[in-house]
């Protein structure tokens, strides 16, 4: 059984700083903005490097690369932000909202498939889990969100819930691509509007983080992601630590 008395007392401590200051929110909001556009396009084969990713969305465009690599960096900034719109609305999870998410996700690259249940069947390179046949992806996030809507799942631990969130979500790949940008996102939105600072989770850790989905996905096991999901967001706090000059 994961404890998450660590995380509550970090948040804890985090909160018993707010209202941070302006320019240290301004400041750490452009470094988790860059940080995780970078880290989640990164792995799913994007090959501008960090800086070119903060060129890309100053709106310069890098030689070398394509435009599709240009577009995935500037619509995943723009889906953080529709995110943190979502929040500041106190919006819940829903197709709609994830189907809007997703629509950033593919702006200017398949508009075709964007925001759009697929309707074909898909397999996930690498993985031992084959994802659900076209025809039950309709039923099946529904039964998603009844899933997320219950009281058992709103009572769990927020990090254990965005962690499900995002293993259950990729589980079924509603879409025919950008299923791991969104499930990041919207694992992030479930850490945000409980008050969590968003994870980055780094191009790194790719091999453990697939492993650890997988056996989700295969095993009904879910601890594995879990205690990984857990890990990222003790180290999400790190930057707040320092930009207010206090000790861990």
């Amino acid at each position: 059984m994961i404890k998450f008395n660590n995380l509550d007392q970090l948040k804890q401590k985090l909160d018993s700083f707010r209202p941070l200051p302006p320019e240290i929110v301004k400041n750490i909001h452009e470094d988790i903005v860059l940080r995780w556009t970078y880290n989640s396009n990164a792995i799913e084969g994007n090959t501008l490097t960090l800086k070119e990713t903060k060129v890309a969305l100053e709106g310069i465009t890098v030689g070398g690369k394509t435009m599709k690599e240009h577009f995935e960096a500037i619509n995943h900034r723009d889906a953080i932000f529709f995110v943190e719109d979502l929040v500041k609305k106190e919006s819940s999870l829903s197709e709609w909202n994830i189907k809007s998410i997703h629509q950033l996700i593919l702006k200017n690259i398949d508009d075709k498939n964007a925001g759009i249940y697929r309707s074909v069947n898909v397999t996930i390179s690498g993985a031992d889990h084959t994802p659900l046949d076209a025809s039950q992806i309709a039923s099946e996030m529904s039964n998603f969100i009844s899933w997320y809507e219950k009281t058992d799942t709103q009572n769990l631990h927020p990090v254990e819930r965005a962690a499900r969130v995002h293993a259950d979500f990729v589980k079924i790949h509603p879409f025919v691509d950008g299923n791991g940008r969104t499930s990041r996102l919207l694992m992030n939105f479930e850490l945000i509007k409980d008050g969590f600072p968003p994870v980055v989770l780094p191009v790194e850790k790719r091999l453990s983080y697939y492993e650890a989905l997988d056996i989700a996905h295969t095993k009904n096991n879910y601890q594995p992601f879990i205690s990984l999901i857990t890990l990222i967001v003790e180290d999400s706090f790190d930057s707040y630590w320092f930009a207010l000059g206090v000790n861990k």
